[in-house]
């Protein structure tokens, strides 16, 4: 019998394609049919992997991270390896096919009455933690960009489902950073602690929490913007057509 042996050149690719495959599949089961949501995901998977990128390729300048040659296909843009472009696509789609899911099959939002209490707390900690760690460059635009969004997020956008929000949140960070633990651990990413808290969970530096969970929200909120706004429309062209 012969065995392939695996390229490590394809870690972080492999991952990729890992991550984004079972929801893929998934998305065609009858009670979520997610694959009909494609049109709402896109545009909150456009808008977050542009302020990402951005600033993947900023702290990647600076020297906040840095990435392994030994784990990469090879293949750049703007200084970024492909796959950290294809991360912030196949990452936020599974994260946001399990939000979709808990919706679907827990309908139901036990933490209503104290969701908005808990969003108003993050917004909190993170922006004291954020003004706190004003020297540590991922600590700080971590906070201090995942306060403001939440902020956004209750008034501006007036984001309704912060219950189903943190829960998908709390599912979505054990996939997270079993992706996580491997890029750290080779490492494929390599972070400066000098620009972090200093603190890891295993070999996944603390601050990733707080990113996830930013990476999440941007597209959960405005997922759900552009299907409520879909909604609108497609009620209101009812309306037009039954009217006298």
């Amino acid at each position: 019998m012969i065995m392939m042996e695996f390229d490590p050149s394809y870690t972080y690719l492999a991952l990729n394609i890992g991550t984004l495959l079972g929801p893929f599949v998934l998305s065609f089961d009858k009670k979520v049919a997610f694959w009909k949501e494609w049109g709402a995901i896109l545009p909150g998977l456009l808008f977050t992997a542009f302020v990402f990128i951005v600033w993947d390729v900023w702290f990647t300048d600076m020297g906040v991270w840095s990435f392994n040659p030994d784990y990469l296909v090879g293949i750049y843009f703007l200084g970024l390896p492909l796959e950290e472009w294809l991360f912030f696509f196949t990452v936020p789609y599974a994260c946001v096919f399990i939000y979709a899911c808990w919706r679907a099959y827990v309908p139901r939002d036990y933490w209503k009455s104290v969701s908005r209490q808990i969003a108003w707390g993050v917004v909190a900690f993170s922006l004291v933690l954020g003004l706190i760690m004003w020297d540590h460059w991922y600590t700080a635009v971590t906070c201090l960009l995942l306060a403001l969004w939440m902020t956004l997020s209750l008034t501006v956008l007036r984001f309704s489902h912060f219950g189903h929000f943190f829960q998908a949140y709390l599912i979505s960070i054990v996939p997270f950073f079993m992706v996580n633990g491997v890029l750290t651990a080779l490492p494929v990413v390599a972070y400066n602690d000098l620009e972090n808290l200093g603190f890891r969970f295993g070999t996944i530096p603390a601050d990733d929490t707080l990113y996830c969970m930013l990476l999440l929200l941007m597209n959960i909120t405005i997922y759900e913007a552009v299907k409520e706004r879909r909604s609108r429309v497609i009620l209101s062209t009812n309306q037009h057509y039954v009217q006298p």
